[in-house]
């Protein structure tokens, strides 16, 4: 099993995502920014690490990542702070967590990003548009990186119970998608090593996740 470093680790996915792991065996080490989520981090069965990417320099996070064999970045603004807080979570802390992964010899890295389709049939805002655009730009840097990565794009996130069946592909219709199940997948990409320089969308469906992966090196 793998040694695992989640960034993001007490967020709405991440929480969910080192539950799993560690129900799967990996060793978890969860990045968070107070006591109380470092807390529940443990209640898990994981390690956590205190560990902010607004005050961390490189080679401090890279510290933190060593050792480990994969890093999951899950970690975003959720549109708290404006503009200038997605761009040093999602853009400035993206670009972090890849050049420390990189320092530490991380080999792998998989990141949580956005379906670009994503609110397109409402009104979008200014704020909504440099969110997209700091995705896209987060996707570009690791995807331009020699880091083994994937790129999971997933629909518009729910709070329900996952039910294991998804829809993914490079390119699919856009739809919505349980946090559950975002888990899920992110565990059983951690665990596919041979799945790599992939970007992923991914929405609910009708087949199996193992299934979904196993189909990806088809």
């Amino acid at each position: 099993m793998s040694s695992v470093f989640v960034v993001g680790a007490a967020g709405k996915v991440g929480h969910q995502l080192v539950r799993k792991l560690v129900k799967n065996g990996h060793d978890v080490l969860g990045m968070v920014r107070n006591d109380e989520q470092q807390e529940l981090l443990r209640e898990y069965g994981s390690h956590a690490v205190y560990g902010d990417l607004l005050e961390l320099a490189v080679h401090e996070l890279a510290s933190l990542m060593k050792d480990s064999e994969c890093v999951v970045f899950t970690a975003g603004a959720g549109g708290k702070g404006g503009e200038a807080m997605t761009n040093a979570i999602d853009g400035k802390g993206l670009e972090l967590c890849v050049d420390a992964a990189l320092l530490a010899k991380v080999p792998r890295f998989i990141l949580v990003s956005a379906f670009p389709e994503a609110g397109r049939a409402k009104f979008i805002s200014d704020t909504f548009e440099n969110y997209m655009q700091v995705k896209k730009a987060a996707d570009v840097y690791l995807a331009q990186s020699t880091l083994k990565w994937v790129i999971l794009r997933p629909g518009t996130l729910t709070d329900t119970v996952g039910s294991g069946l998804v829809n993914m592909g490079p390119a699919i219709p856009y739809g919505d998608i349980s946090r559950e199940d975002v888990a899920a997948t992110l565990v059983a990409l951690v665990e596919h090593e041979e799945v790599e320089k992939r970007i992923i969308e991914l929405t609910q469906g009708d087949t199996f996740i193992e299934q979904s992966i196993r189909k990806l090196n088809e």
